[in-house]
């Protein structure tokens, strides 16, 4: 069973609503060990002192933030704790915004909403409301001792809710959106949004796979079963951009190839799948 992230109640006017937060999506992959190689044991981490030359105890240890080369500011923990967000159980939405006025950028972790079994009809009121409006709410919320911004929105018939970056958390880059309007030719705009028709589809998750996570996996059974079998890395050849024009038209051809292989396979599959039904009546 999950575990509860934040118990509280979200407030939308005088109307509050007992909730519950659970994290909604985490990142999954593979995690090893430091083996030391000559006899296959787990090896331990020391924490090594070069002026007393010596390894120190994590009793030993403080907080520094460096202001300068081998200069630093220590902090200790009961300073930091005197610091930190007053645990709230409330989280009051402080305004409605249009959803795509928040820019994805700006996303960070995502929690499910769970309503308790009292605040059950408030929460759909708030959901119907949001999804008829296509609205976000903006709330604070205190989570892991920390003051958050969070963006909620109506998602799969519940609410969402997004913690979200501060301005001064989003990067700048110079080097981004530089040299973007070079003279294009409409012809090439034309053939590039023909390609781009040619390849837009519904987004279904499900048909993306982690394909490293797979082999690492597989690579990892076959170690354990003894039948290691020496693999390449797969390699995709891309070739250099000379003329977009030919480049594009090249693509068209290859997805429109692509599509007419896929679609004769379909057909002789429902007509197998059809033909065992037919004798199995």
């Amino acid at each position: 069973m999950a575990s509860t992230v934040w118990k509280g109640y979200v407030s939308f006017g005088l109307i509050s609503v007992p909730i519950r937060l659970f994290v909604a999506a985490r990142e999954e992959h593979v995690s090893f060990n430091q083996i030391h190689k000559e006899c296959g044991t787990r090896v331990k981490q020391q924490l090594y002192c070069p002026t007393d030359q010596r390894v120190v105890e994590r009793s030993e240890l403080a907080k520094g933030y460096q202001v300068d080369k081998d200069t630093y500011v220590l902090v200790t923990e009961e300073e930091l704790k005197t610091l930190e967000a007053e645990s709230s159980e409330s989280m009051e939405i402080q305004q409605f915004v249009q959803l795509d006025d928040v820019d994805p950028v700006y996303y960070q972790t995502s929690y499910y909403t769970v309503p308790e079994d009292p605040g059950r009809k408030a929460y759909a009121l708030i959901l119907q409301g949001m999804e008829q409006l296509k609205l976000g709410a903006i709330a604070k919320i205190t989570l892991h001792q920390r003051e958050q911004i969070v963006m909620i929105r109506p998602y799969h018939n519940g609410l969402v809710l997004h913690t979200l970056f501060y301005p001064a958390e989003v990067r700048e880059l110079a080097e981004y959106g530089q040299d973007h309007d070079l003279k294009l030719q409409k012809a090439e705009i034309d053939l590039a949004e023909q390609f781009m028709k040619q390849l837009t589809a519904k987004f279904d998750p499900d048909q993306f796979k982690d394909e490293y996570q797979t082999r690492v996996e597989e690579l990892i059974e076959q170690k354990e079963a003894g039948m290691v079998q020496k693999s390449e890395k797969p390699k995709k050849h891309l070739a250099p951009v000379i003329n977009l024009m030919d480049a594009l038209r090249k693509s068209m051809e290859q997805q429109e190839e692509a599509a007419g292989k896929k679609e004769p396979q379909r057909e002789t599959v429902a007509a197998k799948s059809t033909g065992r039904k037919k004798k199995a009546v």
